[in-house]
């Protein structure tokens, strides 16, 4: 068996993954996310290091079977500068960290001439407050100090693999965004260039090649549990982990993950970057050298309703049951689904949006406004899909998935079956499947797909959300012409 490590934003989980795709037990632990003023979202990285190690100890003392490796996926983005040795020179700045959003507005100014549509010529990507382009354009003005005393800027998996093995590595998933040339595994320093940090370029390690095993040295053994020299894989991220642990490896298919992030992504063999497109979204490396992740992640999934269930003062298990007291359409009320202070990122960066509620009278009830919230998620997935042209199957995993009622939605705004994996741990199920290979024992993922079940849309409603996604497409377009208007600064801009 491999141990499957999920290290989220706000969370650290752990599996058993057995080669047949069956899930174990499952250990969980929460990390400290540090909320600060002006947007400002950091980590600790003894803390989620020490959340890595409570999880993996847990699973060695129920272990049943030999483990062969420890396979890691965990949240992309952010910043997580380190010394030499693996230790921070600095807190880790998380993914949703909103610092950087002033900068980020300036750079999408100028149409087709502005830094980000240039940098999304180059390299597919788009930016947005929360990546390196951002953060480090950021840091080089404000805190120089802290890129001078790092020897790697790097992403949440490298700073633990760095931790348990002693090596400076980087996935390529992770790489991917915001300056690399996919198709050839490189970094393009025009990107580099336009976003003014050639100076740090030295901080961006070299991706390891697809299949590289690492192995645990002794401390990382002994924080672990586990024997010195026992195998470490580290990516994809968990984006793409969790399309592979749903089943999702072949061309065509697309993957929706309901969590933390509400993300879209489809696999693809054409890295064509369209002309004149919104620079939003990026493509990933994959394992596969000829095939590529293109992915739409929003800012926020599952913890907009969570804020809203806590406003109404009920618990995130109470979902179901409340989507269900309000019909298809939520008796008329409306959402725009963009709560993160640093904006949205997916099928658009801006870092103004905001988010809004419409539609509302009197006679509405608390369930209409949660029922038009997942409805607003809903039309934004298929936003992006609509945006990334998906004409395969979709996959769909996540925590928000757990709501019966809102998988459904989901199933009939797409207007397309829906494939739930019958296991839980989808991140390290994909973590897993890729260290397997690695390893020289691929699973067999048609055995892994057939353990899904399949939510068929509904016709009738499907035609209702066809009519309501097309209102909150004209919704959209009215509103980002006023968010500039009202929306708050939250940061410092880099000259």
């Amino acid at each position: 068996m491999i141990i499957g490590v999920d290290i989220g934003t706000s969370i650290t989980k752990a599996s058993a993954i057995f080669h047949d795709g069956r899930v174990g037990a499952t250990a969980s632990m929460p990390s400290e996310l540090i909320q600060l003023s002006g947007g400002r979202v950091e980590q600790n990285l003894e803390n989620v290091l020490a959340s890595v190690a409570s999880v993996v100890r847990e699973i060695v003392s129920e272990a049943t079977e030999p483990i062969e490796a420890v396979a890691l996926t965990g949240q992309g983005d952010g910043l997580w500068l380190r010394d030499e040795a693996g230790r921070a020179v600095r807190p880790m700045i998380s993914w949703m960290d909103a610092r950087a959003a002033d900068l980020i507005e300036r750079w999408n100014r100028g149409g087709a001439s502005s830094v980000s549509h240039q940098i999304f010529q180059l390299t597919g990507s788009g930016i947005f407050p929360g990546c390196h382009a951002a953060l480090l354009a950021w840091l080089s003005v404000n805190e120089p100090e802290s890129l001078r005393s790092a020897a790697v800027a790097g992403y949440c998996v490298d700073a633990i693999i760095h931790n348990l093995t002693g090596v400076i590595t980087v996935d390529a998933s992770d790489a991917s965004l915001p300056f690399m040339d996919v198709t050839k595994r490189e970094y393009v320093p025009e990107a580099l260039e336009l976003c003014g940090v050639s100076q740090w370029a030295h901080l961006l390690p070299t991706p390891t090649p697809t299949g590289t095993l690492f192995s645990l040295n002794d401390h990382g053994a002994d924080l672990l549990g586990l024997p010195a020299g026992t195998m470490v894989t580290g990516g994809p991220y968990d984006l793409q982990a969790c399309g592979f642990g749903s089943g999702t490896t072949r061309a065509g298919e697309g993957t929706l993950v309901v969590g933390t992030t509400l993300s879209c992504q489809v696999l693809t063999a054409d890295r064509t970057i369209i002309q004149g497109a919104d620079p939003a979204g990026m493509w990933l490396c994959t394992p596969d050298p000829d095939l590529y992740l293109r992915v739409m992640p929003s800012m926020v999934g599952t913890a907009s309703i969570d804020w809203m269930m806590r406003l109404f003062d009920l618990t995130p298990n109470a979902l179901n049951a409340i989507l269900l007291q309000s019909e298809p359409g939520a008796n008329g009320v409306n959402a725009l689904p963009f709560f993160s202070p640093a904006g949205e990122r997916a099928p658009f960066v801006d870092p103004l949006a905001r988010g809004q509620f419409t539609g509302m009278q009197l006679r509405n009830t608390r369930a209409d406004i949660i029922r038009s919230l997942c409805e607003g998620l809903a039309f934004a997935a298929r936003h992006c899909f609509d945006t990334m042209g998906l004409d395969g199957d979709v996959a769909a995993c996540g925590g928000g998935l757990q709501s019966e009622e809102w998988a459904h939605i989901f199933a009939d705004v797409l207007g397309r079956p829906l494939y739930l994996p019958d296991a839980s741990a989808v991140g390290s199920r994909g973590a897993a499947l890729v260290a397997w290979a690695a390893l020289g024992s691929p699973v067999d993922d048609e055995l892994w797909r057939s353990q899904r079940r399949r939510i068929d849309p509904d016709a009738s409603r499907s035609t209702v959300y066809d009519e309501r996604y097309r209102e909150y497409r004209e919704r959209l377009e009215s509103a980002r012409a006023l968010w500039p208007l009202g929306a708050p600064r939250t940061g410092m801009v880099a000259e």
